[in-house]
Parts: C-alpha cells; sequence; structure tokens
C-alpha cells in the first residue's frame, strides 16, 4: 500500500513539474515518516526511495540506528536547543532554523564533531501565531547573522503554508518565499547557496512545485493518516 501511494505522488510530482517547465531532477519528494515504523520506510527503501523527513530527534535517533543503509534524513521539526547534539551529523539538511541561539548551538556542535551543517532557515509566511518560524520582515537579519557562523551552510528557506480548503489559496505565499529567496541570494552573503525551497505538503505540494518547491515533505499521502 506504501509503495502504491508512493508512486501515485510521484506521478502527481512529475505532472506538477511538466505544467511548469521544470525537471523532474529538481524537486525532491521527502516521505515524511514521522511516527512511522520502520518497515514501512523499508518496503520504500525497497524501491530506491532515500529522501526520508523526520520531527522529532529521539525518533531520528532511533531510526539511524536501526537503519544502517545509507539515507538522506531530513529533519523537518522544531528542534530545541537541547536536542541539537542528536540531530548535526545524523540528518543531511536540518529545514527548521528559525533564531540566532538555535544556529548558534548548531554551529558549537558542529565545531565539535568537526561537520558542516546544511541549513534552512524557516518563515512563518502566513504570520500565524501557531507556527514556528520567523517573520518576513527579520528573515534577511537572520540570514545575515548565520552567515557569519563559519560550520553552517544555507541552502534556503522553508514554510509551512497555512491548512486551507483549496491549494490554490496558498499559492501567494509559495510565490511570495519564492521572490525572497531571490533577493537574499542577490546580496551574495558568505555559505549562503539559497538553492532550496522546501514547501508544499500533502495538502498542495503541487501548487508548491508550480511555484519553485524543490523540496516537498509529503507524509499522510504516502504514509496515510497518523
Amino acid at each position: 500500500m506504501v509503495t502504491e501511494n508512493y508512486r501515485e505522488v510521484e506521478k502527481r510530482v512529475c505532472e506538477a513539474c511538466a505544467r511548469s517547465g521544470r525537471a523532474r531532477e529538481e524537486v525532491t519528494l521527502i516521505a515524511v515518516s514521522k511516527y512511522k515504523p520502520v518497515e514501512m520506510i523499508r518496503e520504500l527503501m525497497a524501491i530506491g526511495v532515500r529522501d526520508f523527513g523526520e520531527n522529532h530527534a529521539q525518533e531520528l535517533v532511533s531510526k539511524t540506528e536501526e537503519i544502517t543503509e545509507p539515507l538522506n534524513w531530513h529533519f523537518i521539526g522544531n528542534l530545541q536547543r537541547n536536542k541539537v547534539k542528536y540531530v548535526v551529523g545524523r540528518a543531511c539538511l536540518i529545514h527548521s532554523v528559525s533564531s540566532l541561539a538555535l544556529a548558534k548551538e548548531i554551529q558549537k556542535e558542529a565545531a565539535k564533531k568537526n561537520v558542516t551543517v546544511p541549513v534552512l532557515v524557516e518563515v512563518n509566511i502566513a504570520d500565524e501565531e501557531t507556527k514556528q518560524g520567523i517573520s518576513e520582515e527579520e528573515v534577511y537579519t537572520l540570514v545575515r547573522e548565520i552567515s557569519e557562523l563559519p560550520n553552517l551552510v544555507i541552502r534556503g528557506l522553508m514554510a509551512i503554508a497555512p491548512p486551507v480548503e483549496s491549494p490554490e489559496e496558498n499559492r501567494p505565499y509559495f510565490r511570495k518565499l519564492k521572490q525572497m529567496q531571490k533577493e537574499i541570494a542577490f546580496f551574495g552573503l558568505p555559505r549562503t547557496e539559497m538553492t532550496e525551497l522546501s514547501m508544499g505538503m500533502t495538502g498542495d505540494f503541487e501548487v508548491a512545485i508550480e511555484e519553485g518547491a524543490t523540496m516537498v515533505r509529503v507524509g499522510t499521502a504516502i504514509f496515510g493518516a497518523r
């Protein structure tokens, strides 16, 4: 069932890429496997899936200890500073950096482990009180501050759009994030690549792809409801 679901989502990703004149290779489909058993992950690994998303540090630790094959584990949840040590060195990309304090903690751990950590800056794109992420006005300042940390590389931006009736309602938010990505790239800051846009989930990933997403985080449509 999980395999069939994944293939259906993959088909929709391909169609969205075709509609927007983009190559399929431009978009990474991340299977969000939080709260899902290792057997389901292995089922997808069997068909060549390598990108998985986790929201909790402890779960990332237990899964990476059980699955020793090389996979791209994306950390996409709210990361508490006291959990940074579990994530640095395990995640290929931390999608959810929204404060300088968190970035500094990641820097400290990265220096200790002698690694470079790719991160995305999380933007609260719709200014929702219930969401993590930095406000649109503060993004440029935060990116500039993080760009001074030697063991971090800013790969781009991430956002969680609001829950909506129709995916079309989120198109302006995705468009806005793409514009912000372009503006930040223009500054040419050190250690700031601005190549990635992590936006779009089960309910709206096709619209996100049409507006420039390079990473979509899909859980429910692949693994079923939690």
